[in-house]
C-alpha cells in the first residue's frame, strides 16, 4: 500500500482541520483540475473509495487532534476505502500493510489482532488519518494523483501544524517523510519509519514501537493516551 504517516488527535479529513484549512485557503482558490475521462469504458471510482460527504462531519473537532498519520491516495479495490488511511470497514479482507500494522501493535503494546481493519475507533480518539490524495480509480492506485488533491492537503497538515502544539506525527515511508517541510519540528514530536507494506516492513517498520512510543510522549505532556486495542 502507499506511504503513510503522522499523528495528532484527528480523524481522515477531520472537521475542524479541514475548515481551518478551508478558511486558510480562501482567498486563493486550488486550482483543482477535473480528473481525465477514464482510459476505458467502464472505469469507475471503487464504490466506497472516498466517501467525501462523511468526512466534514466526522466527530473530531479540531482542538482535540493530538495525533496525525498521512497516507497517499485510497485503498482502489471495491468496497476497501473509507475515508480513513489504512482503514477498511468491517467484512472487508485486511490488507497486507494493516496487518502488518497489527502485528507491530501486538508486539509492541500486546494488543490482540482484530478480525477486522475498521479503524474509526482511534479516529474517535483524536487521530487524524489523512491520506494526500482523497480519490482513486478503481483498481489503478495513484490515478488520481498530482491532479490538485495535494495542494489541499498539504494545505491541511500546515493549518495543524500551526495551529496546535505538541502532536505527534507518525510518518511511515518516504512519501509521508517528505511531508516534514510543512511541519514545525520546534513545536511538535515526529517518528520515522519504513513503510508498514509487504515491501518494506522488515526494513524498519517492525519494531519502530511507535504506538507506545506515541503514548509515552503524550503522557510527559499530561495528556490521555490512545487506546489502540480496535
Amino acid at each position: 500500500r502507499r506511504e503513510a504517516g503522522g499523528a495528532a488527535r484527528g480523524g481522515d479529513v477531520a472537521g475542524g482541520a479541514v475548515r481551518g484549512a478551508a478558511q486558510a485557503l480562501r482567498a486563493r482558490p486550488l486550482p483543482l483540475r477535473r480528473p481525465r475521462a477514464p482510459a476505458r469504458q467502464g472505469a469507475r471510482l471503487p464504490a466506497a473509495a472516498p466517501r467525501l460527504p462523511r468526512a466534514p462531519h466526522h466527530p473530531l473537532p479540531q482542538r482535540q487532534s493530538r495525533h496525525h498519520r498521512p497516507g497517499t491516495d485510497p485503498y482502489h479495490g471495491p468496497g476497501q476505502a473509507m475515508g480513513l488511511s489504512f482503514s477498511v470497514p468491517e467484512g472487508i479482507k485486511i490488507p497486507s500493510s494493516l496487518q502488518n500494522i497489527f502485528k507491530e501493535l501486538h508486539k509492541d503494546l500486546g494488543c490482540t489482532i482484530p478480525s477486522h481493519g475498521n479503524l474509526e475507533r482511534w479516529a474517535v480518539q483524536g487521530i487524524l488519518m489523512l491520506n494526500t490524495v482523497l480519490t482513486v480509480r478503481e483498481h489503478q492506485a495513484n490515478s488520481h494523483a498530482k491532479k490538485g488533491w495535494e495542494q489541499f492537503t498539504d494545505a491541511v497538515i500546515k493549518t495543524v501544524s500551526q495551529k496546535k502544539s505538541g502532536l505527534v506525527f507518525i510518518l511511515w515511508g518516504n512519501s509521508a517523510q517528505a511531508k516534514i517541510r510543512l511541519i514545525d519540528e520546534t513545536k511538535h514530536h515526529i517518528l520515522k519509519s519504513a513503510h508498514p507494506s509487504g515491501l518494506s516492513a522488515n526494513r524498519g517498520f517492525f519494531g519502530c514501537r511507535h504506538f507506545s512510543q506515541t503514548n509515552q510522549i503524550l503522557e510527559r505532556l499530561g495528556l490521555s493516551t490512545i487506546d489502540w486495542q480496535l
